[in-house]
């Protein structure tokens, strides 16, 4: 049945028997037999056929995805099978945001790489969103909220913002008590459109962001965080970015219990990869450690 279900999955790509016959270098008869046989399993009509045309029928269209998902999940146990006995090696292609990748991702691979020599890694960081299949990735790490995807993912963390100063800022400038109170502060923003949840703090102007303004405008996450060290202004930049700042006592906190708005709550740090490749062992085996060595709650939030 599941060379059945490959075949219509074939089908309903090409939207030709004949090419599918082509490619499998098989008659015409054997492909549809094997769909009349799936269609005869199933007990529906999966496909529309005339002489001239081929089209899912809607029971086809409902089907489609269940088909891919049971595909995916024979190919991945076939896989994990195959690596049962074996020790893990070979290449896995990773990609992770930058100032993330280097703070968090890198000394996790270390230790992966210390735990299982015969793995290799090519590490890429940027921020831009790679194609996972045009680019051949193994696993990509995403921070934010995820869109509807065919691609498998794994909370690895949650994702918070914090609004941090310096102490030398707040002595000169003091504290402020809430969040409203941050309009009248010097505030380090981004320069370009900030991505969702920046300056916005639940049940504060309605959930939305605060009209703050500051002397420094950015697209570098990093140069915000120099510039709140150095006491320039108040950041709202991302707890991993800031922990170990405000661990070492170089930034304070300053609404350490103000809640994430709703429209932010499903922000978190996830690992993605393509279902069904040839590397997913040694993807799930990756994606498990850096679970594990984040940890929940992790590490970087424990102040």
């Amino acid at each position: 049945m599941l060379d059945a279900i490959r075949t219509f999955l074939e089908v309903a790509t090409d939207r030709s028997f004949t090419t599918v016959a082509k490619r499998r270098d098989v008659a015409v008869s054997s492909v549809a037999r094997k769909i009349d046989a799936l269609e005869a399993e199933l007990g529906v009509k999966l496909l529309a056929r005339s002489s001239r045309s081929l089209a899912l029928t809607d029971a086809g269209e409902q089907f489609l995805p269940r088909a891919r998902n049971i595909v995916s999940e024979m190919d991945d146990a076939k896989h994990g099978l195959a690596d049962l006995h074996a020790d893990p090696r070979g290449l896995l292609t990773v990609t992770a945001p930058a100032a993330f990748g280097r703070r968090h991702v890198v000394p996790a691979i270390a230790e992966f790489l210390q735990r299982y020599p015969l793995i290799e890694i090519d590490m890429h960081l940027s921020d831009e969103r790679v194609d996972l299949m045009a680019q051949r990735v193994d696993v990509a790490i995403r921070i934010g909220i995820l869109p509807d995807s065919d691609l498998v993912a794994t909370r690895l963390a949650p994702s918070r913002r914090l609004a941090c100063a310096s102490p030398d800022y707040l002595a000169r400038h003091g504290r402020p008590a809430t969040p409203e109170q941050l309009v009248n502060h010097n505030c380090l923003t981004f320069a370009s459109t900030p991505p969702p949840g920046w300056w916005c703090f639940a049940g504060v102007h309605r959930d939305a962001a605060l009209p703050v303004r500051g002397s420094l405008r950015t697209d570098d996450t990093e140069a915000l965080l120099e510039a709140a060290v150095a006491g320039i202004g108040i950041v709202h930049l991302a707890s991993w970015l800031v922990g170990d700042f405000v661990r070492a006592g170089k930034l304070v906190s300053l609404f350490p219990e103000v809640p994430t708005p709703p429209k932010a709550a499903g922000s978190a740090i996830h690992a993605v990869r393509m279902p069904g490749r040839s590397h997913t062992a040694k993807a799930k085996l990756f994606i498990s450690h850096l679970k594990s060595r984040f940890d929940d709650p992790p590490y970087w939030d424990r102040f």
